[in-house]
């Protein structure tokens, strides 16, 4: 059933505590603020069903490639532009681009031209997670339509503020969680709010990645046509090393989150889908390095709690990188448990279900072609301009990437916490408070208004 926009922002307003009403315009503070500007709104454009939309693809490295061809898919929409800080990858990806789909591509080392463009309807991030929620927030400032990659923030703060922007300039804001427009998870949804397993009071995500040891590749040159400072951006500016760039910098708490930052995201989701619940009150984790001695600073195993003493009902959260049974198979997925039986969602668009005290098999299905279907979704509620109408809403990307961001709290602090999910903030705690920001790096400011 569609929600309507006034209910989703209410629900944005109920679920953050941020009370997303018109305010003045972007302010940047700083010595360097005015390198820096917020771009130009440009005023909101109707898509009729034959207009052609133009996206530009931000971070093209790795899931971008994706992107690309998620976009090319779609009818009447075009990949207009390709921007990365690295101009010896953007270069390569804009030839093999124009190889494989016979047009020009127009190349940008710096997002913010990609933003003054006002030939770029909508941008798709799939930038390193330290970069996600400025990123969108300026696109939104600058009249572009989103698609985020998860987690679509990289702290807690971060997300109410995303969703402030959305609404503020009425953009349509989709986070990377394709599960939401999977046919069959939709389902399995269904299924779990009609009592198939009967209350559903636990849940279960689960991240088993093969991660080995990336060793420490120490201090190097910064390798040619790498804008070292736009990719660090809010981020501190440490000695460039290839321990973060281009991949593991998910390693690292001040660009990545770990793997329940990482993967872990699409089961953060599923896990509040499905219990139907927002932010805990209650959260411990603990874990560790255990195998490698190398340069990762999150931990590579790692289990979280998440209590709702109120809606009797907790989530479990586990990371584990190496050798571990997969658990009836949802080795990276989602366990349910109701007190008729239990379901399991493996991976990307299959799930399965066992009822009663015999596990006698119950409904089972799968879908495929959840991404593609979710990257029509995002242009279905452009051309209507509709926020009602998305699988994957900007409050999706705040709560279950807030999800995770609480967890690695916890876990960095070593305690268990107590939170108020209405004001989202830590109970009697300066310290697990301050982490629910950042210190932003000049002129790479977070907006204090919106």
């Amino acid at each position: 059933m569609k929600t309507t926009h006034s209910r989703r922002k209410f629900l944005a307003t109920a679920l953050t505590g941020t009370v997303a009403s018109i305010v003045a315009p972007v302010a940047l503070h700083g010595k360097d603020a005015e390198s820096f500007t917020a771009p130009q709104v440009i005023p909101e454009q109707a898509f009729g069903a034959n207009d052609r939309i133009r996206v530009a693809v931000l971070g093209v490295n790795g899931r971008g490639q994706t992107h690309i061809e998620e976009v090319m898919k779609q009818p009447n929409v075009t990949v207009a532009a390709l921007c990365d800080p690295d101009m010896i990858i953007l270069k390569k990806r804009a030839q093999s681009f124009e190889e494989t789909y016979k047009q020009k591509v127009l190349v940008e080392q710096d997002f913010r031209r990609i933003y003054d463009n006002k030939d770029i309807d909508a941008v798709t991030l799939a930038t390193p997670n330290h970069w996600h929620a400025l990123q969108s927030i300026l696109a939104c400032q600058a009249g572009k339509d989103v698609y985020v990659e998860k987690p679509a923030t990289h702290n807690v703060y971060e997300g109410k503020k995303l969703i402030e922007a959305a609404y503020r300039y009425n953009r349509i804001v989709q986070h990377g969680v394709q599960l939401r427009s999977s046919k069959s998870i939709r389902e399995a949804i269904r299924l779990l709010n009609e009592g198939l397993i009967g209350r559903v009071y636990m849940a279960r995500g689960l991240v088993y990645r093969w991660r080995p040891d990336i060793g420490n590749r120490g201090v190097s040159k910064i390798p040619e046509g790498l804008d070292y400072d736009l990719w660090c951006g809010p981020a501190p500016m440490a000695p460039f090393t290839r321990n973060l760039v281009h991949y593991n910098w998910h390693w690292h708490w001040n660009y990545g989150n770990g793997d329940v930052g990482n993967q872990g995201i699409h089961e953060t989701d599923l896990c509040m889908w499905g219990l139907n619940v927002g932010l805990p009150e209650r959260i411990t984790s603990m874990g560790g390095k255990f195998l490698w001695d190398d340069c990762k600073e999150v931990p590579e195993i790692q289990t979280s709690i998440y209590h709702y003493p109120r809606q009797k009902k907790i989530i479990q959260f586990e990371v584990r990188n190496w050798c571990t049974n997969l658990e009836d198979g949802a080795g990276v997925g989602n366990i349910f448990y109701g007190d008729k039986g239990y379901m399991v969602i493996k991976g990307y668009g299959v799930y399965e279900t066992w009822l009663g005290e015999k596990r006698e098999k119950g409904p089972s299905g799968e879908d495929p072609n959840e991404l593609s279907d979710h990257f029509k979704n995002w242009f279905d509620a452009i051309r209507a301009r509709d926020m009602s109408l998305q699988n994957g809403p900007v409050e999706t990307g705040h709560l279950s990437s807030a999800l995770a961001h609480l967890g690695n709290i916890s876990y960095r602090l070593g305690r268990q916490l107590t939170f108020d999910p209405v004001a989202e903030r830590f109970v009697g705690d300066g310290d697990a408070n301050q982490m629910l920001t950042r210190e932003y790096r000049s002129p790479y400011l977070l907006p204090e208004k919106i």
